[in-house]
């Protein structure tokens, strides 16, 4: 990341070694989603080294900060600012290449997206209460091609605090949740700080 992009955080430098070993099995590069964008940083990474000429990414977030930006006061405002700014970098730098801002909740852009062509990939990194994670997982399961892949960011997040209430705070319940039901259309790709599965549907003999 060369380019002057204006970033203040970085949550992100553990993915790019996992996604290096993504791209090649993708189906394709056309279409992707994020749940979750914040300054940019995977929103960049996807556009610099995922996405196709001709491609569309759809970046979805608030921009009101999850409960853990809440509590610590963050300042969003100054978190959109850059990621706009950032997006606007891409555009100059690729474009054949098209991101789409979304200001919503996960909820309403993926009721949005019910119907449009379906996603090679899908990266869910917004709420990481359980109860949310579980939500995008399940209305953006139908969103994602067969062959496509779907990453969960933080699987292995602490939370904000270590009390044991925190379980339905962080995104591993509701991930362990989603596999565990998927599990007959599911192929894992990578279980680390990130978990990676395929769309697979399995054929009975």
């Amino acid at each position: 990341m060369s380019q002057p992009y204006k970033f203040t955080q970085d949550w992100f430098h553990w993915a790019p070694a996992v996604w290096e070993q993504i791209v090649p099995i993708l189906p394709e590069r056309k279409r992707v989603l994020e749940l979750g964008a914040f300054e940019g940083r995977s929103t960049v990474w996807i556009v610099d080294n995922m996405l196709e000429d001709g491609g569309t990414l759809f970046s979805v977030d608030t921009w009101q900060g999850a409960e853990e930006h809440v509590a610590s006061q963050e300042d969003m405002l100054g978190v959109e600012k850059h990621y706009d700014n950032n997006h606007a970098l891409l555009k100059f730098l690729h474009p054949a290449r098209t991101v789409h801002k979304i200001k919503s909740t996960s909820y309403e852009a993926l009721a949005f997206l019910v119907g449009k062509p379906a996603f090679d990939f899908i990266y869910i990194d917004a709420s990481h209460t359980a109860p949310d994670v579980l939500t995008d997982a399940c209305m953006a399961w139908p969103l994602l091609k067969s062959g496509g892949v779907m990453v969960f960011d933080d699987y292995l997040w602490d939370g904000p605090t270590n009390n044991a209430r925190d379980i339905l705070h962080r995104p591993k319940l509701a991930i362990d949740a989603f596999a565990n039901i998927f599990c007959e259309q599911i192929r894992p790709v990578h279980t680390g700080y990130q978990y990676a599965i395929a769309k697979h549907f399995r054929v009975e003999a």
